[in-house]
């Protein structure tokens, strides 16, 4: 038997207000054939597979086609789980109609935990999954009156770690054949490493959780939320697989890769990853304005035929007329995404920094709440329980 693990889809996202929709598609083609290819017989996407909890009929008709198609693969069994971009509603809304079809979804947590936990059996080989959604604090934990902070936090955690103990003995109790169990998860995982595009989920030390605090009975946990593929702790069968897609161009120094598992008698032989395609160019250029242009014949597309897209980092400590170089771009087949100072040593304020963008929409609500923070001379170092409580705030209006 072999097994696909994904994460990270976020279909629908956009980079610098430009639509990805191109290179999306072209992954959606690209690992449809991988399938068909190396002759997979379980596809595991751990959450967020749309960017919006509220998707585009453009995303929802990418996802729905990409699982039609997978129909007449050798692909048996697809497993979806929600990540904390994904709406639960959005996700579970068709589960009983593509259940016929062997897809199985689980958008948030279950009050049976039986719920998340599968067995499929392919070729005479077996496995046991444990589906674990994005785990939304409300619905695993109950709050109780005069809480402080740090009795939330701690709870959450502890509640996120009886979640998976839960799985792991629903695993157990099905398991009477000793066949390999893999759980699924949407989270941070301590020792990760994030990228630019990635709102951690929670900050500091809090609500995270380590290699270690994942039940020893799982043979492999096939993680998702963060985009850079790596293992967690040093332990090889805890990894996530990162997104597929640049989602940002702090992502562009890595490959981007799939994680395949081999099943034989009873146990996992092998696990593997394989490198997603470029298909689209990203470049970062540094220096100077007249260095960034004489780099500018170097940007060119690949065979996939997408516009380049390019963030330029100027060497320079104070704003500079960018006319020339924006002009002299105009020759060329790319486009320029982002222009940004080096060595800025002035922090913007909310109300200049809002002059020099042009859409709201550019500003991270982390960036806003950060910049209040030190234009109020408020020291986010010295007291992070703020900045938990922040994201934690913003996490709950999200996933209203």
């Amino acid at each position: 038997m072999k097994i696909l693990h994904t994460a990270d889809w976020h279909l629908g996202h956009r980079l610098h207000e430009q639509s990805q929709v191109e290179e999306q598609t072209l992954f959606l083609s690209w690992v449809l054939d991988y399938i068909i290819e190396n002759n997979i017989d379980v596809l595991l996407i751990s959450g967020d597979v749309f960017d919006s909890g509220s998707p585009s009929n453009q995303s929802l008709h990418m996802y729905y086609n990409f699982l039609v198609k997978l129909k007449s693969t050798s692909c048996e069994s697809i497993i979806i789980t929600g990540g904390n971009h994904d709406s639960p509603g959005t996700l579970n809304a068709p589960k009983d109609l593509l259940k016929a079809l062997s897809i199985h979804v689980v958008g948030k947590a279950s009050e049976a935990i039986e719920d998340e936990v599968f067995e499929i059996e392919i070729n005479t080989e077996k496995i046991i999954v444990a589906a674990v959604p994005y785990l939304r604090d409300g619905d695993i934990r109950r709050a109780t009156a005069g809480e402080s902070f740090e009795d939330l936090t701690d709870k959450y955690k502890t509640a996120l770690i009886k979640h998976y103990e839960q799985a792991a003995e629903q695993c157990k109790r099905i398991n009477t054949t000793t066949a390999p169990v893999i759980a699924m998860g949407h989270l941070f995982a301590m020792g990760g490493s994030i990228s630019d595009s990635e709102q951690n989920i929670y900050v500091g030390t809090l609500g995270h959780i380590g290699a270690s605090d994942f039940p020893s009975y799982f043979d492999y946990v096939a993680l998702g939320h963060l985009h850079r593929p790596q293992i967690v702790g040093d332990n090889n069968k805890i990894r996530y697989s990162g997104s597929p897609n640049v989602l940002s161009f702090s992502e562009i120094n890595y490959d981007k890769k799939v994680i395949v598992l081999t099943v034989e008698d009873n146990k996992i032989k092998t696990i593997e990853s394989d490198t997603i395609p470029d298909f689209r160019p990203f470049h970062r250029l540094t220096g100077d304005i007249a260095s960034c242009i004489s780099q500018f014949p170097r940007v060119v597309t690949n065979s996939y035929n997408l516009t380049p897209w390019v963030e330029i980092i100027l060497d320079e400590s104070h704003t500079v007329n960018t006319d020339d170089l924006k002009k002299a771009a105009e020759n060329y087949p790319f486009e320029i995404l982002k222009i940004a100072l080096k060595k800025q040593q002035k922090i913007k304020g909310i109300e200049e920094l809002l002059k020099d963008t042009t859409s709201i929409k550019e500003l991270l609500p982390t960036e806003v709440f950060k910049l209040k923070c030190k234009e109020m001379d408020f020291n986010l170092e010295e007291r992070p329980e703020v900045m938990d409580a922040f994201y934690e705030i913003l996490n709950s209006v999200k996933n209203q």
